[in-house]
């Protein structure tokens, strides 16, 4: 809707004057630009976790305990600028366990706490073998953010890439996945990322 309205105005104004229509025909392209999805595909290996979204990589924390796995893990948290492609994906084939929103605040999606603190949702993902599980992928709100979509819901059944929602508009996705001796991460802080064709994680051995 925001998109046709921008657009409606900046061919309005353009009628009367057409420097009027400047400012709203470069929100119109930014926006058209935000909500872009292209295409992804390549070829994974055994063991590979793909990062679900596009972004830097701001976090990598090795957790003692996670109630998910009940046991310990590693975090790994992608920063989403307002220029990135925002379409999350499915960090590997699996099924859909669970689905749980929370609501919270909107701190900047850098901010230290935004992870524990922001609005979120986190989906809890059971791998096809020989991946351990299970896999967790947390949609995270940001400043500028404040609508998490989710297109998937528990009990589907979805490939390795395959579009699970966004978040508009600036945000965080954070990867948690279990620290076993065959766990490898594979990027650093800083690295940037791109959904469905980064992997970020390899478990060798499988299970």
């Amino acid at each position: 809707m925001a998109v046709l309205i921008l657009g409606a105005l900046g061919w309005g104004l353009g009628l009367i004057w057409w420097p009027l229509s400047i400012p709203f025909l470069v929100v119109w392209l930014w926006v058209v630009s935000f909500f872009r999805d292209p295409p992804r595909r390549r070829y994974f290996s055994l063991g590979d976790l793909c990062s679900p979204a596009d972004g830097t990589v701001t976090e990598i924390t090795h957790l003692d305990q996670h109630e998910a796995f009940g046991g310990p893990s590693v975090r790994i948290g992608i920063f989403l600028s307002l220029f990135n492609v925002h379409v999350n994906r499915m960090p590997c084939a699996g099924k859909v366990r669970s689905a749980a929103y929370k609501k919270g605040e909107f701190l900047d999606a850098r901010h230290a706490e935004s992870g524990q603190r922001n609005e979120s949702n986190a989906l809890i993902i059971d791998p096809e073998p020989p991946l351990p599980g299970p896999v967790v992928v947390r949609q995270v709100a940001g400043l500028v953010a404040r609508r998490i979509v989710c297109h998937v819901k528990p009990g589907d059944s979805l490939g390795m890439a395959a579009r699970i929602g966004l978040i508009k508009f600036g945000s965080r996705t954070e990867l948690i996945v279990p620290r076993l001796e065959s766990t490898e991460v594979l990027v650093k802080v800083g690295d940037r990322v791109y959904g469905g064709l980064t992997v970020l994680v390899q478990q060798k051995g499988g299970r």
